[in-house]
């Protein structure tokens, strides 16, 4: 590992806590790119970690380490070293506030893989997501938990979003969404009040603004519900972001159970885009959302009339029932009654 942020004194601390204790590990405090191919060519690792990019250089280069010259004159050297030795690099990037690579966008170009590590500071969890991957997929993610000991995995991703305790309040509602191969079940969180402003607030945390909007726009028009002196708010449990329209009955659902004080079962699960005309669409894997809502026993899933009817029988369970709405009017009314 070559590491350019901290001094020798300080990875050797982390190592201790972590209780990294091996021999075939080496550490070396270097940003000269040509220590480094010296290093690899005389030590053959078949493991590389470069940590982090902005802070090597070459020295034939004028320009300070970091900017577009430097960047991409060591980015292409460690790919050349890559590939020639048969050895994995990994390069560790900054990334700016909104949560992208800081500095120029031409390292996402170079590299065969680009994966984020996301999340809150409020919470312990992290996300590691692909965006970008010549050697399989990029809606793939792998949650882990942020201990001691470093990052644990973490295997059961729904419990990890849901409540510790029941919750018999209203404003929430329950979603199985798709994050490549996992399916995850989330709580959705909604909180309506009366608005003393003349322009009502719209917050969402963890969904898309925009989408909300729609939404809220869908109620007043299809469903003769008034938002338009309502402060809204919208929440995913956990911190977890989330932009498929597979929410959108979930997010629909607990504004309507906020705005009528009326509870939902906590046994249910809503899956299904809204379209403008407040119908409820079909979504895509289905079949693997009710599989993980049935191993977390879950009884009820509410979602597009068709897609219910179609479902395979070998993949649900005597116990759960299937409910099969074609309107947006026919899920309040189920929450309603």
């Amino acid at each position: 590992m070559f590491h350019g942020e901290e001094s020798d004194v300080q990875i050797k601390i982390r190592a201790d806590r972590l209780n990294v204790k091996s021999e075939d590990i080496l550490f070396l405090s270097e940003t000269n790119i040509s220590q480094v191919e010296e290093k690899i060519d005389s030590n053959s690792p078949k493991f590389c970690i470069i940590d982090s990019i902005q802070t090597m250089y070459d020295e034939d280069i004028s320009s300070v380490p970091g900017s577009v010259s430097q960047v991409k004159e060591v980015t292409g050297r460690l790919m050349y070293i890559a590939k020639r030795k048969g050895i994995t690099v990994i390069v560790i990037g900054h990334v700016t506030k909104d949560g992208v690579i800081a500095g120029p966008r031409i390292l996402e170009h170079m590299v065969d893989t680009v994966l984020y590590i996301e999340g809150e500071r409020f919470f312990s969890h992290r996300i590691v997501r692909g965006v970008k991957n010549r050697f399989g997929s990029t809606n793939e993610i792998g949650i882990f938990d942020m201990q001691d000991v470093g990052l644990v995995e973490v295997k059961n991703m729904s419990e990890l979003f849901l409540s510790d305790e029941i919750n018999n309040l209203p404003g929430t509602a329950l979603v199985a969404t798709v994050e490549g191969t996992s399916t995850i079940l989330l709580e959705i969180q909604a909180l309506t009040s009366h608005s003393y402003y003349n322009i009502p607030r719209r917050m969402a945390n963890g969904i898309d603004f925009n989408r909300l909007n729609m939404i809220l726009a869908v109620l007043e028009k299809r469903c003769n519900i008034n938002l338009g002196n309502q402060d809204i708010y919208v929440n995913v449990v956990g911190g977890m972001k989330v932009d498929e329209p597979a929410v959108d009955l979930a997010v629909a659902m607990a504004i309507v159970s906020t705005y009528k004080n009326k509870v939902i079962d906590n046994k249910t699960i809503f899956i299904g885009e809204i379209s403008l005309t407040g119908e409820i669409r079909s979504i895509s894997n289905l079949e693997k959302r009710v599989k993980e809502i049935t191993k977390m026993g879950y009884k009820n899933i509410v979602g597009n009339k068709k897609q219910m009817n179609n479902l395979k029988k070998d993949c649900v369970d005597e116990e759960i029932k299937l409910i099969g709405i074609s309107t947006i009017d026919e899920a309040i009314a189920y929450i309603l009654k």
